[in-house]
């Protein structure tokens, strides 16, 4: 998955630039949302990891940044609300601008090109293929504004509880899934009203003004990710300091591969895709490379099997993971596994089979006695058609579809997404 740079003074001068900037985030972040995830793993929370498939550069406006908080926070407030449960909250957010390529290349408009592989590395035009390596310099500034107007929209008052009305966007508000959105929401008021009644000072509680938010994306592009590593004397540890959370992809999680590695020797909390293809032998091997202290919250496992084959494919993973003696969070991809053609040739997926993946592995893991303990989407807080289904019924893709990689939910998939999963934890 290196792309093939082809100039390589340049990218040692880019990665010396790197090296060179101020960290996206900083250690202390890291390691709260590592407690955090300790929390998760024991079955005490809920992680709620989405966002673009792969960010752009030309999204990286407060519009489209504000929008996608403003799904996440949605989601995060129906999850607790509804399921009584605390909800970690991880975007997909400020450094997804790599994607892995099944092939080096691919056919446009009849013509062979080398594939897309996220602006950090090339553009979508055709014609602007070659990878370039000053693309991870835009990449580091993009990411830089993008986390300061997530951390002003997280802390500054906007994802306070007083604002769950405003999160709701006129086209959502119109539909079924916001109507039963606002009636939580009006449910909500209410109680801040009666704590206020009851002398609660909620100028005092921080969950009434702002939320943790955190960032997180694939570990891809390892020349970006080495050149934010920085070595923290105090802790006696190297953290990878372009995300809090980092994982390594189903194509990538080689036990013995860089990118495995690399995730190795960093202290952040980090995640390991697995797809159809992992063995119960190959996640033994990644528990013992990346989690050997067994450490709670130290590594995430993101099953993607498909809505058909988890019932199968997961309860041997798990069984491999009990017997190494490793507390994992576990979470769901229900996106990558259920990608399909449709007749015009854009990829697609059906929100029945996101929700079917979803039950099976809420039902796996309560089978088993383990937690299911995440949910791990592509969403957007636009008004795309890019999945088809949910209680909207999107049956046109051309409506507006608008993803620079794969398909994503819409803010009323995420929703309706989100009443369904609380559903499934009150019933756990």
């Amino acid at each position: 998955q290196r792309p093939p740079w082809p100039d390589p003074a340049a990218l040692a001068q880019v990665t010396a630039e790197l090296a060179a900037l101020p960290p996206l985030v900083v250690p202390d972040e890291c390691d709260r949302l590592r407690a955090l995830l300790r929390d998760v793993a024991r079955g005490q929370a809920f992680l709620l990891q989405g966002g673009d498939c792969a960010e752009t550069f030309a999204a990286a406006t407060a519009e489209s940044v504000r929008d996608k908080v403003k799904v996440l926070l949605q989601m995060a407030v129906v999850l607790t609300y509804g399921a009584a449960v605390p909800v970690v909250k991880v975007g997909r957010i400020a450094g997804q601008y790599a994607k892995p390529r099944s092939r080096p290349t691919e056919i446009v408009d009849g013509v062979e090109v080398p594939a897309y592989r996220g602006d950090a590395v090339n553009a979508a035009a055709p014609a602007d293929r070659v990878p370039d390596p000053r693309r991870m310099i835009q990449a580091y500034h993009c990411a830089t504004a993008t986390l300061n107007l997530v951390r002003a929209f997280a802390t500054g008052g906007y994802a306070g509880l007083r604002q769950v009305h405003a999160w709701t966007t006129d086209f959502v508000r119109r539909s079924p899934v916001g109507e039963r959105y606002e009636a939580l929401a009006a449910d909500i008021d209410r109680a801040l009203a009666f704590m206020r009644a009851c002398g609660v000072d909620l100028d005092r509680l921080a969950t009434a003004h702002g939320v943790e938010l955190f960032a997180s994306h694939e570990a891809l592009l390892l020349e970006y990710e080495s050149a934010l590593t920085r070595w923290d004397g105090g802790r006696g540890a190297a953290y990878d300091l372009s995300a809090h959370l980092l994982w390594v992809g189903d194509r990538t999680r080689d036990p013995d591969g860089a990118h495995v590695d690399f995730l190795a020797r960093v202290a952040n909390p980090v995640a390991v895709k697995l797809g159809p293809s992992a063995t119960p032998a190959q996640v033994t091997a990644l528990v013992d490379r990346l989690d050997p202290h067994r450490e709670p919250g130290r590594l995430t496992l993101i099953t993607r099997m498909g809505a058909a084959r988890v019932r199968d494919l997961v309860p041997p993973l798990v069984a491999a993971v009990q017997a190494a003696g490793a507390t994992t969070v576990w979470a769901c991809d229900p996106m990558h596994g259920n990608t399909v053609v449709a007749a015009d040739g854009r990829k697609t997926r059906h929100f029945d089979d996101v929700v079917a993946e979803v039950r099976a592995f809420f039902a796996v893991h309560r089978e088993l006695g383990s937690v299911p303990g995440g949910l791990h989407i592509e969403l957007t807080g636009d008004d795309v058609t890019e999945c088809l289904g949910g209680h909207e019924e999107v049956a046109d893709l051309g409506v507006r579809y608008e993803t620079a990689c794969d398909p994503r939910l819409n803010t009323s998939q995420s929703l309706e997404l989100a009443f369904l999963v609380a559903e499934m934890l009150r019933a756990g």
